[in-house]
């Protein structure tokens, strides 16, 4: 009788688990986009490790932050809520009012990884390469426009990175994800994106657009020919978008340490690493105590780029 009483424990642990329900998913973009992507692919390797059932709940707008606001602030705290986005909410602490403290109010889980991006105009576009198109915006500043994710995302700051570090004036015009950019850019209507290679590098492949440069420090092997935004007027300049997880502050121990670990197997599962190779990612620091520090170190380089005027808090 004692032995049995003793093993209830496990068994109620065991079955605790197994009503726990379903783990959610939650996407801030628009299907789609690269983090939607990844995170699909993230989940046949996640529902193997966690033995649950694992879903996708895309909740887009705001530049990733009406996501974000609902995991930190509606979701339960108990680990079985994932928050799957990208850099743009360590940047949007400094740049927008968030009814929300990252810091405070999530646990970042796992780090995924870091994404260059493309510097992609419109076939028509005049501009054959950024020297080009960096003396466009000197002729006539406010001229060039760059469409983006959204106020804070990595296309809104990657452009502004490149306004910053050349010298120019470069209008911002933000969409509700990058997929939406394309129809416009395509046409004309906006000069360029600087969009997440995972995203553009299809488009590019499809002749859809045309590539200026990579982000990254170094050519991408998928592209060999297009050079680096450093190399093409602009030295120094270099960008990637990180993607990772979170969930609401407040969850047990138990359930964090269960969830992380789960999370750091199905990344490494030969599927997620192919397509986290297809979307040119870098890695990242992925176990929870360094991607806290990691998160911490952007939330501040973003800032101290705030207080020194090289960014503008969005209205």
């Amino acid at each position: 009788m004692r032995r049995a009483l003793l093993a209830m424990p496990a068994l109620l642990s065991a079955t605790a688990r197994a009503q726990a329900g379903p783990v959610t998913l939650v996407v801030p973009f628009a299907p789609g986009g690269t983090i939607d992507v990844l995170a699909r692919a993230l989940v046949p390797p996640l529902q193997q490790e966690l033995g649950q059932t694992v879903v996708i709940d895309t909740r887009p707008g705001a530049g990733g932050n009406v996501g974000a606001a609902h995991v930190a602030q509606q979701s339960r705290p108990d680990g079985q809520t994932l928050l799957f986005t990208g850099a743009g909410l360590a940047s949007s602490v400094s740049l927008t009012t968030l009814p929300f403290d990252p810091l405070r109010d999530l646990v970042p889980m796992a780090g995924v990884g870091a994404i260059p991006s493309l510097v992609v105009v419109s076939q028509q576009s005049p501009h054959r390469d950024i020297r080009g198109l960096l003396a466009a915006a000197r002729a006539a500043p406010g001229s060039v426009t760059y469409g983006s994710s959204g106020p804070g995302t990595g296309s809104h700051l990657a452009g502004a990175l490149l306004a910053q570090a050349a010298g120019i004036e470069i209008t911002h015009v933000p969409y509700r994800g990058s997929g939406a950019v394309y129809p416009d850019l395509i046409a004309g209507r906006i000069t360029m994106l600087l969009d997440i290679m995972a995203s553009s590098i299809g488009q590019v492949q499809q002749g859809a657009v045309r590539a200026l440069a990579t982000t990254s420090d170094r050519r991408s092997q998928a592209l060999p020919d297009v050079p680096t935004v450093a190399e093409s007027g602009v030295p120094g300049y270099a960008f990637a978008t990180w993607v990772g997880l979170f969930t609401r502050t407040g969850a047990p121990e138990e359930a964090l340490t269960r969830v992380e670990a789960a999370l750091l197997r199905a990344l490494q599962s030969p599927a997620m690493q192919d397509r986290l190779r297809q979307a040119a990612a870098e890695p990242i620091p992925a176990p929870r105590a360094e991607f806290t520090r990691y998160f911490a170190a952007d939330i501040e380089r973003w800032a101290a780029m705030l207080r020194a005027g090289r960014l503008q808090r969005e209205n």
